[in-house]
C-alpha cells in the first residue's frame, strides 16, 4: 500500500487536545511539514503565548517556551539575538498578539528582528470564554458583547498584517486561511516562505490564519469553514500584503 499521510516529526504520540474542528491542528501540522521539508528541526523554537496555542509544547518534539500573555515577540526577539543559529517563531492567536501583545508584537516589526510571527485568528478570545478580542467582526455576538459588537464604542476590528506592513522593518506579511484544502495549501507556502525568509537573514516575517472555533462560534465545522468563506475574509481580505 502506498502511503499518503505520515506523522511528521514534530509530534509525539500524545493525542492533542483541541476541539474538533479547530485549526490549531492543522497550522501545526503545517509547521511540521515545513520543519521537516526544510530540515531545521534541530533548530527550531516555538515562542507560545497564552490562549488556544498554549498547551502546544505536550505535542512538540523540538524546542519550546511557554511566556506571560502577550510577550510571545519581545522573548522571540530576546532569543534570536541570544542565538542567532536558531529560527525562532512565535505562536499566538489574535488576542494574545493584537490586545495585551500589541507592543510585543508590532516592535519587533518596527526593529527588523529575523523572527516569524504565526498569529491564528479566530476572532475571538475562545481559551478564556468567548470574549470580544480586538479582531470580533462587526455586530458579533461573544460572551462581551451579547448584542453584537458595537464599532462605535469598541472600534473597528484590528487588522494586523496591514499595520505590520506599513512598517519598515517588516519584510514579509500575508494573510491565509484554513477554509477549504486549496487555501490549506496556500496557507502552507506562506509559512514556509516565512520560515525561509529566517533562514535566509531576510527579516521578520508574519503570516496571519484565519481559523475556525466551532465550540466558541457555536457551530458545526462545516458551517464555521462557511463561515469564513462567506464572512470573516470580507472582514480580513487575503493576500501578500508585503514580500514576495
Amino acid at each position: 500500500m502506498k502511503a499518503v499521510y505520515e506523522k511528521t516529526t514534530a509530534f509525539n504520540d500524545l493525542v492533542t487536545g483541541y476541539c474538533p474542528g479547530c485549526g490549531h491542528g492543522i497550522v501545526q501540522r503545517m509547521i511540521g511539514e515545513c520543519m521537516d521539508e526544510l530540515g531545521i528541526s534541530d533548530r527550531l523554537v516555538a515562542i507560545l503565548g497564552v490562549g488556544c496555542s498554549s498547551p502546544s509544547w505536550r505535542f512538540m518534539t523540538y524546542d519550546i517556551l511557554s511566556v506571560p500573555h502577550g510577550r510571545p515577540g519581545a522573548a522571540a526577539s530576546g532569543m534570536k539575538k541570544c542565538d542567532p543559529n536558531k529560527i525562532v517563531y512565535t505562536y499566538q492567536g489574535d488576542g494574545d498578539s493584537g490586545s495585551i501583545g500589541f507592543s510585543e508584537t508590532v516592535y519587533p516589526a518596527v526593529r527588523g528582528d529575523n523572527i516569524t510571527s504565526i498569529i491564528v485568528n479566530n476572532t475571538v478570545y475562545a481559551m478564556t470564554g468567548g470574549q470580544m478580542a480586538p479582531t470580533t467582526l462587526a455586530g458579533q455576538v461573544t460572551t462581551t458583547s451579547p448584542k453584537g459588537r458595537d464599532v462605535n464604542a469598541t472600534g473597528q476590528p484590528l487588522h494586523l498584517p496591514e499595520l505590520v506592513a506599513s512598517l519598515p522593518g517588516s519584510r514579509y506579511v500575508a494573510r491565509v486561511s484554513l477554509h477549504d484544502t486549496a487555501h490549506i495549501r496556500k496557507a502552507k507556502q506562506a509559512i514556509k516562505q516565512a520560515f525561509e525568509n529566517q533562514i535566509n537573514g531576510v527579516g521578520y516575517s508574519m503570516v496571519e490564519v484565519l481559523s475556525p472555533c466551532p465550540s466558541i462560534w457555536r457551530m458545526k465545522p462545516v458551517d464555521c469553514m462557511e463561515r469564513i468563506a462567506r464572512e470573516v475574509i470580507r472582514e480580513f481580505p487575503l493576500g501578500t500584503f508585503k514580500g514576495a
